[in-house]
């Protein structure tokens, strides 16, 4: 065993429970697990999924927070602790093939104009899931909002078009499975900590692109995704980050007059549509959820527009290396 490790592996754990310690069996059964260092971050989980984990062949890293710093902040935070030339971001609710870092890692470091690569990731049926994406632009962020993608009007964000059975550039990849260069990682600054979660490997994505790096999705390294595999539990949080992450995302990388616009489409379609949605098929609880999701995302509007106002290291101070 060397000493510094090819790979590290950073996991953020939220009362992951027995998804975690699947997903940290199947490293400990991947190829070349011995030259991989995982550490986990557990965001002040409260179901004891931290305790009794797999061994493998590096003594697990695990770092303790006191309070739920978000996923982007605790990323952050495992990165920092290691120091392996690739970092793989990985959610809990994953299982690796036991090929599945080899292939990826030999992907990102064949080329040094590649700086972040996917997996294919397969439901618990096997099934391949389309988790690639377009780059959204401030029209196809309002399209959707207001349901248009679904009329046909406007792209849909997941590249549904195509089977994820072939190697290809894309603009993004999902961050259930995210392996970037921690060159590349450090110099864009990580992830923007102002993402709570949702929608910051898109903005990873993209400040990498426009950094000259290719984004590649890699069909040979599969992946089990549950999907959703923690974050199901809060449901009306969840979908408050995911709209205020969205209109976070359209201010930074499309200007304020996108965000106003995205915010009018949250409170104006997206959400009277979901509540209709539950309504009709009767379910109370799902639409005091909505409700609750679209109360928080009011009372986040002024914190919301103060972090749009303050500036991080954006991709144009990164340039490709060869």
């Amino acid at each position: 065993m060397t000493d510094r490790p090819a790979l590290d592996v950073v996991i953020v754990n939220w009362n992951g429970g027995a998804l975690l310690r699947a997903c940290l069996a199947g490293l400990a059964a991947a190829r070349d697990a011995e030259a991989v260092q995982v550490t986990v971050v557990d965001n002040a989980s409260a179901d004891g999924s931290t305790e009794d984990l797999p061994a493998l062949p590096r003594p697990l890293r695990l770092i303790r927070n006191d309070a739920n710093l978000g996923f982007g902040r605790a990323c952050d935070q495992g990165a920092a602790a290691g120091d392996a030339p690739a970092i793989l971001f990985l959610n809990p609710d994953t299982q690796v093939a036991p090929d599945a870092l080899r292939i990826a890692r030999a992907a990102l470091m064949a080329d040094p104009r590649t700086g972040i690569v996917g997996a294919r990731l397969v439901d618990p049926d096997g099934r391949t899931a389309r988790s690639c994406a377009r780059a959204p632009s401030a029209p196809d962020l309002l399209g959707r909002a207001l349901a248009l993608d679904r009329l046909g009007l406007v792209r849909p964000h997941f590249l549904r078009e195509w089977d994820h059975e072939e190697d290809r550039a894309v603009d993004q990849v999902m961050g259930a499975f995210l392996m970037i260069r921690r060159d590349l990682f450090q110099a864009l600054g990580g992830f923007d900590p102002r993402f709570f979660v949702y929608w910051e490997d898109v903005d990873l994505c993209t400040r990498a692109r426009a950094a000259g790096f290719a984004v590649r999705h890699v069909a040979g390294a599969v992946v089990r995704h549950v999907g959703q595999g923690t974050t199901r539990q809060v449901r009306a949080r969840r979908l408050f980050y995911f709209l205020r992450s969205q209109i976070l995302y359209a201010g930074k990388h499309h200007g304020p007059a996108a965000a106003l616009a995205l915010t009018a489409a949250s409170f104006g379609a997206q959400v009277p549509l979901r509540l209709a949605l539950a309504l009709a098929h009767r379910s109370p609880a799902e639409a005091a959820e909505v409700l609750r999701a679209a109360a928080l995302l009011a009372a986040s509007l002024p914190d919301l527009v103060s972090g749009l106002r303050s500036g991080l290291p954006g991709a144009s101070r990164v340039r490709r290396a060869g």
